[in-house]
């Protein structure tokens, strides 16, 4: 059986890596808790995102020259624009999750639609351009959804957790694919750092030291079987002082490592696309 998923790099590289943001701001906790946003001490935990965290972590991609991709809801976009051009000013690329952070989970085919389709319109209207990129909200996508994308001209998704480098994922409509750039939850700092009396109270505050190692740890792991590491952190989280330079620690540790080709989610996407591969077909279980 031939390899499926994508097994060289460009330039030389062995393996390649990848740091993303979500910039869920208050959007993560509107999405399921609406009345949350009488709450004003709630709101200002997530509007750290784009108000302090964000122009960190742009000084720190800055000094390890990282070209980033920031996974941004609609609402963020047009609450916080001027935070999103910066970004966009910056260099790094903007990719779409969701409108208002909604989850996939029980909603309708229309539904669905609506989300990708007011979050398109929000980061146009904000950023001038239209993105290339989606991840689901909470990495919960549908079975129709890469077929969604693939309508709206989406080159990738980055939700399923089925790998450690891309593939083309088909769509389930003739010989259509996406490219599918694979993550898990161990490279997401939410489980590690997201408490919130009355909304995450099942979280815990971890030392940044611990993540520092376990994200070391895997991007040392990843990149030496030639995978893709995917790093995904929240301004909103990672964002505050002590985290990020923990966070810090791993760009520089990617940005050193010899044959790591560290891109955005769209140029690893554009480059897996140009391999021609078999696309996988990612099917529901009968039960």
């Amino acid at each position: 059986m031939s390899e499926p998923y994508c097994t060289v790099w460009p330039d030389g590289a062995t393996a390649a890596a990848s740091f993303c943001f979500d910039l869920d701001a208050e959007s993560a906790v509107l999405a399921s808790t609406p009345s949350a946003a009488s709450r004003m001490s709630v709101m200002t935990h997530q509007s750290y995102g784009p108000l302090v965290g964000v122009p960190r972590l742009l000084r720190l991609l800055d000094r390890y020259a990282i070209s980033a991709t920031f996974f941004v809801p609609g609402y963020s976009a047009r609450r916080y624009p001027d935070t999103v051009r910066a970004i966009a000013d910056a260099g790094h690329e903007i990719a779409h999750h969701g409108y208002l952070h909604e989850p996939l989970g029980g909603a309708t085919e229309s539904d669905e639609r609506d989300y990708l389709d007011r979050g398109l319109a929000a980061l146009e209207e904000v950023t001038g351009n239209r993105p290339v990129g989606y991840r689901a909200p909470m990495w919960e996508l549908n079975y129709r959804s890469p077929a969604l994308l693939a309508e709206r001209g989406f080159l990738y998704d980055s939700s399923l957790m089925d790998g450690d480098s891309p593939y083309e994922l088909a769509t389930g409509r003739g010989d259509e694919s996406i490219v599918e750039i694979p993550i898990q939850w161990a490279l997401d700092d939410w489980e590690q750092y997201c408490y919130l009396p009355g909304l995450v109270e099942y979280g815990v505050i971890e030392s940044p030291a611990k993540c520092r190692e376990m994200w070391s740890l895997e991007l040392r792991a990843t990149t030496s079987e030639g995978g893709c590491f995917v790093l995904t952190a929240h301004p909103f989280l990672t964002g505050r002082p002590s985290r990020a330079l923990a966070l810090a620690e791993v760009m520089e540790q990617a940005a050193d490592a010899p044959h790591v080709w560290v891109a955005t989610m769209a140029q690893i996407a554009t480059h897996v696309r140009a391999q021609n591969l078999t696309p996988r077909h990612v099917t529901e279980p009968e039960i």
